[in-house]
């Protein structure tokens, strides 16, 4: 099987390089015949280029189900699954370990952008015929990028030397429900996102540079913004319930690798509209989408060089100077290209009036440009600091927040007011007129966040009232449309509501994203505000207090779990009692879980112990407030004991079968005989909204990405057009 995965990764590579070759002498034929030179059969070597591109999708996909099938099996002979799974690990984490190493990860990235690839190629047909070649080249030559580096650097087809009798399994961080399809999300992002950059880079190639390449990969544009921030919201949850440290998000190297390009693609999503309604912001655009893609790649890199250390990095690299390249060339390449056409580039119109909605969208551009230079500056700077002082000195949380909130709390407010401007110019009377119910409602929110003690600081204030602005402005702008379409049809509320969405989802459906963006703001502020958090040591029997709960320690937990007959982990925990004016209202189960491991030097008991170690948080989530409990058993007192038993077994016959059985021993005896344990209790509001925000702006972006009815009707007519031609043309 290494071989025949070999074989199809080489084969890969040498059609992906025939690919980008092929459609790069196309598109250079069909540009001199536009130019007025011979044919070339330029057409002939475009759709050879596209087939190239279906060959490695299907070859690519032959290597993804072999390293499946590995995985699943447990095949010890690839050093990829000894090193990220073993025998132990559940089936359904055995499946999503690929893409937990570098190997599996790359091959993932490129499989990934092979189906998307074959997909708008295949939809293109023959429109912008001048370009497609172009960006069939550009997607062929990412291809190709990681197909050499798995060929060359890290195959996930080489073998094990010697072969292990037990791999050493997935890190138990990653064994979460969220993170089966976290890191596929991300990439799904990221390679989508490479649709457009291909085709601004063939629109910039072809000298095509007006609207239709927008028109055309916009979808695309949207799917990859969806699918990142699925990617985003997924990886912050699993940070939140697993990592035990009782936060969402705390500005992570690896955390702002991804959220860099999904900004940046914010901005192109809302300025592309100023282009198409006005023709404007050539230039902007299309170095907003050249950036969005580069910053992909920067966030791979991020991932996978090494370069910055992160909670989220499980692995070692050796491709990171292959990456640095690539973002070189395709910098260095962007730039040469945006100021190759930059007299083609130039806007039609400018900006008539600031106060417009093209003068806020342009606006709300620059800050978001601005925030991720800030988060750029800052995730870089514990390097540059090692650089300049010899010591790497990472931003501190309030630092963060100084820089990023004000930027933040900036685009709230221009969200809440873009859709209460008219493009081109909007009088004072019309925007005051606008403005009245929108201010109303901000002033109740931040009126009922006093109430609750949530406006004790500026900051929150700030976007309680910000986010009741923005949903203000927003149900204002439905109501006065149901009404509209009440008026000039007779329809009742609930029918005119769903068709005037219907009519126009685009619109509706970005205005969705904006509720669902205002109410996650909402969620920070008051989580952020309000959180109550008590640290401290416990035994059986005591309780302790966080705001209106108190919690009783009732009684230790300590339990193991067999897979095939071995130790797959030892557990110990707690059963807490959760009260609330003197009424249970629920027992929750913290626990610690020891993952053995595999060398024997550890010891016969120790290896159970010495392995990797998670935190399982308890967490009562809801409506209202989310209690999060994690803990930690006494340490020192587990290696006393385990240190003895290994002592004891060290001369002893078969001392690793009977390490097994003292440490299963241990672990019950604990829940019989606990030791004292370190409780972290957090009690946050509103947190539970942060991810119903998160699922409202999803939809929103899944409804304006769905293509509406007229649409349809207009494509099905089209085809039915080219097909009557065609019967035409062969009669």
């Amino acid at each position: 099987m290494d071989l025949l995965g070999r074989g199809f990764l080489v084969l890969a590579l040498l059609v992906a390089a025939y690919g980008a070759v092929a459609s790069l002498v196309g598109a250079r034929k069909l540009q001199a015949v536009a130019d007025g030179g011979l044919n070339g059969h330029g057409a002939a070597w475009v759709r050879s280029g596209r087939r190239a591109i279906y060959v490695v999708a299907a070859l690519t996909t032959a290597c993804f189900v072999l390293v499946e099938i590995a995985f699943i099996r447990t095949d010890l002979t690839f050093d990829v699954v000894a090193s990220h799974s073993s025998s132990t690990t559940p089936l359904g984490y055995r499946m999503a370990a690929p893409w937990s190493s570098q190997e599996g990860s790359l091959l993932l990235w490129v499989w990934l952008l092979s189906l998307w690839s074959s997909l708008v190629v295949r939809l293109a047909g023959r429109r912008m015929a001048d370009v497609v070649p172009w960006a069939q080249a550009v997607l062929l030559g990412l291809g190709l990028f990681f197909l050499l580096l798995l060929v060359f650097y890290s195959s996930p087809f080489r073998l094990s030397s010697p072969v292990p009798l037990q791999g050493e399994g997935l890190n138990p961080l990653l064994q979460y429900p969220s993170m089966m399809i976290h890191p596929p999300m991300l990439y799904s992002g990221y390679t989508l996102f490479a649709v457009p950059f291909a085709f601004a880079v063939g629109a910039l190639a072809a000298g095509h540079v007006g609207s239709d390449w927008i028109r055309h990969t916009r979808r695309y544009a949207l799917g990859a913004w969806l699918l990142l921030g699925i990617g985003i919201v997924l990886g912050s949850r699993w940070s939140y319930a697993e990592l035990g440290w009782g936060g969402y998000w705390g500005w992570d190297a690896v955390e702002n690798a991804s959220l860099m390009p999904w900004i940046i693609g914010t901005a192109f999503i809302h300025s592309v509209m100023i282009q198409e309604k006005r023709g404007m912001l050539r230039t902007w655009n299309v170095s907003l989408i050249l950036a969005t893609g580069i910053l992909c790649i920067l966030g791979t890199f991020i991932v996978r060089s090494g370069v910055l250390s992160s909670i989220h990095a499980f692995g070692n690299s050796t491709v990171g100077a292959q990456f640095l390249g690539l973002l070189v060339l395709m910098t260095g390449g962007s730039i040469a290209l945006v100021t190759w056409r930059r007299e083609s580039l130039r806007s039609e119109h400018r900006i008539d009036s600031l106060t417009s909605r093209e003068a806020v969208f342009l606006l709300g551009n620059v800050v978001l440009v601005l925030l991720v230079v800030v988060i750029l500056w800052g995730t870089f700077f514990p390097l540059i600091s090692e650089v300049l002082t010899g010591k790497q000195r990472p931003w501190a949380s309030s630092t963060w927040g100084w820089w990023v909130g004000p930027l933040g709390l900036t685009l709230v407010g221009l969200m809440g007011l873009g859709p209460l401007l008219a493009w081109r110019r909007t009088t004072r009377r019309h925007l005051w007129r606008q403005l009245r119910a929108p201010l109303a409602v901000a002033g109740t929110v931040l009126l009922v966040g006093s109430l609750l003690g949530g406006s004790a600081r500026v900051d929150v204030a700030a976007a309680l009232a910000l986010g009741g602005f923005v949903l203000g402005s927003i149900g204002q702008e439905l109501v006065r449309g149901v009404r509209s379409r009440r008026v000039a049809t007779g329809e009742s509320y609930p029918v005119a509501l769903p068709r005037l969405v219907g009519r126009n989802r685009r619109r509706y459906g970005g205005y969705l994203v904006h509720v669902g963006f205002a109410v996650l703001v909402l969620a920070v502020a008051a989580s952020s505000a309000l959180k109550e958090t008590e640290r401290t040591r416990a035994t059986v029997g005591q309780e302790l207090s966080v705001g209106d709960y108190t919690l009783r320690y009732e009684a230790a937990i300590g339990d193991y779990r067999l897979r095939d007959q071995r130790i797959e982990k030892l557990i110990v925990g707690a059963k807490v009692g959760v009260y609330r004016d003197g009424r249970r209202i629920s027992t929750i189960r913290p626990t610690r879980e020891f993952f053995p491991s595999s060398n024997p030097a550890d010891g016969p008991v120790g290896r159970y112990f010495n392995g990797e170690a998670a935190t399982e948080v308890a967490l009562d989530a809801g409506l209202t407030r989310d209690l999060w409990v994690a803990m930690q058993p006494d340490g020192d007192a587990l290696v006393d004991v385990y240190q003895a038993l290994d002592k004891q077994l060290a001369g002893a016959d078969a001392p690793f079968a009977r390490g097994a059985e003292a440490a299963i021993s241990l672990a019950t005896f604990y829940g019989r005989r606990p030791s004292p344990v370190t409780f972290q209790v957090i009690s946050s509001p509103l947190v539970t909204w942060i991810w119903i925000g998160s699922l409202i702006m999803a939809l929103g972006a899944s409804l304006a990405i769905w293509p509406t009815g007229d649409l349809q009707v207009r494509r099905a007519r089209a085809l039915g057009r080219a097909r009557l031609a065609r019967e035409l043309q062969d009669q």
